[in-house]
């Protein structure tokens, strides 16, 4: 079995930013999606009334699950390719008679 390659410095470093760039995206869209549905586009006081932060609360929560149960289904998915390769590398691969 092969080991796993190692990244090179800037390929990590190539990584850590998208990463970065991905949380960024999920962060504003998570702001504006529960920005638009807690509170109301017209409103009369500066700080959020008791229905607005708790509306804000669980919005943000149901998102960040919805969020980490895709990010948990795609890695399975990914290994589960990953594991299907392998398979199918090995199959096609002379025995070495």
């Amino acid at each position: 079995m092969a080991a796993q390659p190692e990244l090179s410095d800037a390929a990590v470093k190539f990584v850590n930013e998208l990463e970065m760039e991905m949380m960024v995206d999920m962060y504003n869209r998570m702001t504006a999606a529960c920005q638009k549905k807690c509170i109301p586009a017209k409103y009369k006081e500066p700080d959020l009334s008791k229905g607005e932060s708790v509306c804000i609360d669980r919005c943000v929560a149901k998102y960040l699950e919805v969020h980490d149960r895709i990010g948990k289904k795609l890695t399975a998915l990914s290994q589960q390719d990953e594991a299907t390769m392998k398979k199918m590398q090995q199959q096609v691969q002379p025995t070495g008679n």
